[in-house]
């Protein structure tokens, strides 16, 4: 229970500052490399396997019982970094959610809140205020970079997807416990390139308010640049839509 005077967001921003710092003091057992890093032991090829199962889960779906593909894994490795509120990627915990150790986001799939960001890049110390322009060039051009294997990664999974489907009619000796595995799991990937999108539109209009703030408070004309690595993001958020259209719908 929260003592007196502390406010319900602050014992819940406490709560999860200690739950990482467990998970830490775990993954520091678990280190043996050099400079502290996690042997190559320790991590395994389904890291972010748990997001499909997530993605699942939250639209009431049970999750399919059947193995990643190659790209099946790939696609929730891509998703990843995609969902992760920016911030948090230069956290000291990024570190659990980067190697699967957390194996979920804590209480489901992330809250957005679009003025989050913002006020996020305004009350972080910088030198300059060219510093914050920079900044947020920089997450959105980091997400302009993932976008791209992403959706190349999606669109072959939609294509073998359409196939698995059609599949299901030519094999009569197919049982309803195979058909339903496959049947969730064409669902599971369509729910991680929604989330996705959800994900990045929610971005995007965090990282406008944030620019809208710099403009204000900032004006400078670095503002110019980071108009346009915002257009550009709109765009590939445009395809990411268009390769979400394709995917079969859930049944």
């Amino acid at each position: 229970m929260a003592s007196p005077g502390t406010s319900p967001l602050r014992f819940r921003e406490h709560r999860q500052h200690t739950f990482y710092m467990l998970g830490l003091l775990l993954l520091a057992g678990c280190t043996g490399g050099d400079f502290g890093r996690i042997r190559p032991s320790l991590v395994t090829a389904d890291t972010h396997s748990w997001i499909g199962t997530q993605a699942a889960a939250s639209a009431g779906l049970p999750a399919s019982g059947y193995g990643l593909t190659d790209d099946e894994r790939e696609l929730r490795d891509l998703a990843y970094p995609l969902i992760e509120p920016p911030f948090d990627r230069n956290r000291w915990y990024s570190i659990l959610g980067e190697y699967g150790a957390a194996r979920a986001f804590p209480g489901g799939f992330p809250e957005f809140d679009h003025t989050a960001y913002g006020r996020e890049l305004m009350a972080r110390h910088y030198r300059s205020p060219t510093a914050r322009y920079a900044q947020l060039n920089q997450d959105v051009r980091n997400d302009l970079t993932r976008i791209g294997p992403f959706l190349r990664t999606a669109a072959r999974i939609a294509d073998m997807d359409k196939k698995r489907e059609q599949s299901l009619a030519y094999i009569p000796s197919l049982n309803e416990e195979e058909r339903a595995h496959a049947l969730n799991r064409v669902a599971e990937n369509q729910l991680i390139v929604e989330w996705v999108r959800h994900s990045l539109n929610e971005r995007a209009a965090g990282y406008r308010f944030a620019l809208e703030r710099l403009v204000i408070s900032y004006p400078s004309p670095m503002a110019v640049d980071a108009e346009r690595s915002l257009n550009l993001l709109r765009r590939q958020i445009g395809e990411n839509q268009r390769v979400a259209a394709k995917l079969p719908a859930r049944k």
